[in-house]
């Protein structure tokens, strides 16, 4: 089966010699590919095709080349045979009929049930609209970047998940032999917010007294207000509680079959069991959270409550999201280790974790407390006194502690690290 890739100078260096040759070829530019030797030579070939056949064309040897050299190269020797032989080639089709037939056939099976449901949304509100009635070889650079630069004035992480959806469609357009090239590569996405907003204890307390009051409030308030709690609760994703089914809760647990990292285990705490067991008992159907109109559908996503509620918290720069952060602040703040942490929030690795688990100001100012104390006692200094209102940081008993027989915990440190070397001595004869 041919294999295809996206062509790059590091990738071509690891391409390595097997039993028999083998072509790797480029999803840039169609027919242009790496030719690898049993010997180890690797050469940039480019198959051309034209109304009667195939033109095959060397450009050397490929560590001595750049990819991107070669592929405009490629795209300049296309077009001036074109130009001078008056070719024709069959017209690429329309962007609508490529995804609704090859791609969907060739990608669609790959995507989980949720990046199914995300790319259908992209594809009917974004794409198809300006893309759908142009052929693939009449999509231009310049139009891809003015309607991605429209779409993000208005929702840019959406314009994203658009983009590159569309250099994906594209991508696949180029590995049939429909396009040379990829408009869409190569425009830069939105810039990420940084944030590193969480809710503080007493911003906590404010939005529970808010979402108590909404709670007493209409049917539909009072299961929006049970959704922004348990997000508050579990750290899980909206998407994981808003289409939480009923075969999924699992007593003291949620077992989710479609997370956004695959299946997972939510453990649930005492309040938030009490939440998910009312749910339960109020209704009958598949979802934890039916649609007030159709119970045999999940509700929408869109909580309209919680603007409402920030903005009587006090809290109106906070998003939805940020409460994923504030569960995985308070862990860490708790002395929670972070692959714990991880699990937690179901992350597949920690240094996504880390991007979460923030702490707040007052914890690091009395971390540096306590390092400060330490430094100071081995020193031979006296304990400084410790601030008023500063808190302990985690569980973890202070440095400085004293046992029952006057010593400091540095003084029974030591004691002990001394008693282990001279175990460790040999003896002297």
């Amino acid at each position: 089966m041919p294999e295809h890739r996206k062509l790059t100078d590091a990738g071509i260096a690891k391409l390595r010699a097997r039993a028999r040759e083998y072509t790797v070829w480029d999803t840039r530019v169609a027919g242009l590919g790496v030719r690898v030797r049993p010997s180890g030579s690797r050469t940039f070939i480019y198959n051309r095709k034209t109304d009667a056949s195939v033109r095959k064309m060397s450009f050397g040897p490929a560590l001595l080349r750049k990819v991107e050299d070669v592929r405009r190269e490629c795209l300049a020797a296309a077009a001036q045979a074109s130009d001078a032989g008056g070719t024709s080639r069959e017209a690429a089709p329309l962007l609508r009929d490529f995804v609704a037939g090859p791609w969907k056939a060739a990608c669609w099976d790959r995507f989980k049930p949720s990046t199914q449901r995300t790319y259908g949304s992209l594809l009917k509100g974004a794409l198809l609209p300006t893309f759908g009635a142009r052929h693939l070889d009449r999509i231009a650079r310049g139009m891809a970047l003015g309607w991605f630069e429209s779409y993000s004035r208005t929702a840019p992480r959406n314009a994203d998940k658009a983009l590159a959806l569309l250099g994906q469609i594209l991508d696949h357009a180029i590995a049939c032999g429909h396009i040379g090239t990829n408009p869409a590569r190569g425009i830069a996405h939105n810039p990420d917010r940084k944030s590193t907003r969480f809710l503080s204890r007493e911003e906590i307390a404010r939005l529970h007294h808010v979402l108590d009051r909404h709670a007493g409030g209409s049917a539909s308030e009072a299961q929006q207000a049970d959704i922004v709690r348990l997000l508050l609760l579990t750290g899980c994703r909206k998407s994981e509680i808003v289409r939480l089914r009923r075969d999924e809760v699992k007593g003291d647990r949620l077992e989710l079959r479609d997370s956004k990292t695959g299946p997972r285990t939510v453990w649930l705490n005492g309040l938030a069991r009490q939440i998910v067991e009312q749910r339960l008992r109020n209704g009958n159907g598949p979802w934890v959270f039916p649609s007030p109109l159709d119970p045999a559908r999940p509700r929408s996503p869109d909580l309209l409550l919680w603007y409402r509620a920030r903005r009587e918290a006090g809290i109106e720069d906070v998003r939805l999201h940020d409460l994923r952060h504030t569960v995985a602040s308070q862990a860490a703040m708790n002395g929670v280790p972070l692959p714990t942490v991880a699990r937690l929030l179901g992350h597949s690795n920690v240094r996504m974790t880390m991007r979460y688990a923030h702490v707040g100001d007052r914890e690091v100012e009395t971390a540096a407390e306590r390092v400060g104390q330490a430094v100071n006692a081995i020193m031979g200094g006296k304990p400084s006194h410790r601030p008023e209102g500063a808190r302990s940081v985690g569980t973890a008993p202070s440095v400085t502690s004293q046992s029952t027989d006057g010593r400091s915990g540095l003084d029974r440190d030591r004691t002990r690290a001394d008693a282990l070397i001279a175990k460790k001595q040999p003896c002297s004869r």
